[in-house]
């Protein structure tokens, strides 16, 4: 039974700005986004905000991940300029620029304190561009190069298959593991591991064929059971095939809900403590909730031009997309 009711809904930031990637670190939302904006909010003291320029150029910034001493964010066009914030002095320095002509940065997220992954559309041979970015070193390699050393053997991606910058959330990481969630042409699963090298491409029964068809967004529960929304953001109201979960780690996936939800999706997150029963996602229409392990899906908002969603603990929710953040008590 859906038993969750929200308590409040409250906006505690607004600004000229479009936000497609969140991290919760000391009790504060932290964001990246247009015009090179980066900042946070407190989320129990809302008047406590922070926002600095990354740069000087009108760069707009989809990706933020962190380890423990700093923030990082890459901009979606080339040239690519990937940069570290630190925690404690918000000192600002570039790490990487990717000048190829056709860099454009989906996702970056950290799988733990050495290693971070950055996801690029392919190159122009197709050849995924998975970035494993070692810090401290700060040395950037293509996993796709370091993993093979025959070049037939690269992943490629079918003409016209790419990932969505839509909410940071087409990566997910279990310990060495990790899962990347493709659209467009094609919508897969790429499961590697940085340790071993390894990596598999899987098909998936997802909705497909359209360069706006697609995986929007993936998260797991350790590394079997794990959630797919996402559909066509043309369509907003179509519903039939968006929502998928796998219980083999990624190799098979399983559809659900189609027909029977509240349409295209860009963002999932499980609810902590839940061992995968629960999770929420937004879309740039709804927000909506499921507690049987992504079965069956209730609306839960109305809310407009929101992408992307993060818990904070498991009664708060914290929502982020055109011009502002919401929190969200959930009872």
């Amino acid at each position: 039974m859906f038993s969750q009711k929200i308590e409040s809904l409250e906006t505690i930031f607004n600004d000229k700005i479009s936000i497609r990637a969140l991290e919760i670190y000391d009790n504060k939302v932290w964001y990246s986004g247009t015009d090179s904006k980066f900042g946070f909010v407190d989320v129990k003291d809302t008047k406590n905000q922070k926002q600095i320029k990354l740069s000087e150029k009108q760069l707009q910034f989809r990706t933020l991940a962190q380890d423990k001493n700093a923030f990082y964010t890459v901009n979606i066009e080339s040239p690519a300029e990937f940069f570290r914030i630190d925690k404690k002095d918000f000192k600002v320095i570039g790490i990487y620029t990717d000048t190829l002509k056709t860099a454009f940065y989906d996702t970056f997220v950290f799988a733990n304190e050495e290693m971070g992954l950055a996801l690029s559309d392919p190159d122009k041979d197709q050849n995924m561009k998975l970035g494993m970015v070692l810090i401290p070193a700060q040395q950037i390699y293509d996993f796709n190069q370091t993993s093979t050393k025959d070049k037939n053997n690269f992943i490629k991606f079918n003409k016209g298959e790419a990932a969505f910058a839509a909410s940071n959330t087409n990566i997910a990481t279990y310990k060495t593991k990790f899962w990347v969630a493709t659209g467009g042409k094609a919508s897969r699963i790429i499961k590697g591991d940085f340790a071993s090298l390894e990596s598999h491409i899987y098909n998936t029964p997802f909705v497909q064929g359209e360069s706006s068809q697609g995986i929007y967004s993936i998260d797991f529960y350790e590394d079997k059971f794990g959630i797919a929304v996402g559909g066509d953001y043309t369509k907003q109201e179509a519903n039939i095939n968006n929502i998928a979960t796998t219980n083999d780690g990624g190799e098979t996936w399983q559809i659900q809900a189609s027909g029977k939800n509240a349409g295209y999706t860009t963002c999932v997150k499980i609810k902590p403590n839940s061992k995968g029963k629960e999770m929420i996602s937004v879309g740039d229409k709804h927000i909506s909730y499921s507690s049987d392990f992504g079965k069956t899906w209730k609306k839960i908002s109305d809310e407009k031009n929101l992408y992307v969603c993060e818990w904070v603990d498991q009664n708060t929710v914290i929502f982020a997309g055109k011009d502002r953040i919401l929190k969200m008590k959930i009872n």
